[in-house]
């Protein structure tokens, strides 16, 4: 890694963010920025190996970088067809005024998730800059067991969680069944899960250790900032018997539910 590989890989970023921003200042919806999230860490894992140099052990890393990212882009611009700007947004945007929030959002969603995607990225980074004859190793191996079983449970919970949400008969209701019987978040726990498989292909050095601060970070904000705690206060606020299925589900690690008092 050098300073030049960083300063290239954020500008990359910082020009995808500012692209996505003119889009959602035309369209007046900032929340276009959620589907290219993943894009990013794509886009930077790709731009890192290509200019280091592609081989066998990088392949395979942007192969599940690639699965990942694209996977779900494609489910999040699927979920986000034909709705209004999302609730977060639209609250921003009447709290600063529309008159200012279209360059205020550049700064408050695009700069600073941007800025978040390169930190959270830092293993991949890491690892895809790695010289090109570095062979698999043993905690790469893990990497991968550890990514796919994230991945697989990421995948189902959105499957579940989207045929629930299309059934007209189920609103109001609360999804206790399948993976959210055991969790009540079982998508951030995927994610975060398959976060910590990409963390172990930089485990080659204690420089490559100190990137899961990335991993880290994104476990933090699925749990902390804008995915459980954020979640669970608003539909305990908003979905009746919500408070009674937190008393029983775990909130984030799968784990047997406590029978109904």
């Amino acid at each position: 890694m050098t300073l030049a590989l960083l300063a290239g890989n954020a500008a990359l970023v910082l020009a995808l963010m500012t692209c996505v921003w003119l889009a959602s200042v035309r369209l007046r919806d900032a929340s276009i920025v959620d589907p290219w999230w993943s894009i990013l860490f794509l886009a930077v894992a790709c731009r890192t190996a290509l200019v280091t140099g592609l081989g066998p052990r990088k392949l395979v890393l942007l192969g599940l970088v690639a699965l990942w990212a694209l996977r779900l882009f494609l489910h999040l611009l699927r979920r986000s067809r034909g709705k209004p700007e999302d609730p977060r947004y639209a609250e921003f945007r009447r709290r600063f005024g529309p008159e200012r929030y279209w360059w205020f959002s550049f700064f408050q969603v695009f700069v600073l998730q941007g800025a978040l995607a390169l930190v959270i990225s830092a293993p991949l980074q890491y690892a895809a800059s790695r010289p090109t004859d570095e062979p698999l190793r043993v905690q790469d191996l893990v990497g991968l067991v550890v990514f796919t079983a994230g991945f697989v449970i990421e995948g189902l919970a959105d499957r579940q969680l989207q045929r629930f949400r299309d059934d007209p008969t189920n609103r109001g209701r609360i999804l206790d069944t399948g993976l959210f019987a055991w969790s009540r978040h079982p998508n951030y726990f995927g994610d975060a899960l398959l976060w910590w498989g990409f963390g172990c292909f930089a485990l080659t050095s204690l420089a490559g250790t100190l990137t899961l601060l990335g991993p880290a970070l994104m476990t933090f904000l699925l749990v902390r900032v804008s995915g459980v705690t954020m979640l669970d206060e608003h539909l305990t606020r908003t979905r009746p018997g919500y408070a009674d299925y937190v008393a029983r589900t775990s909130a984030f690690v799968p784990w047997p539910p406590r029978p109904r008092k």
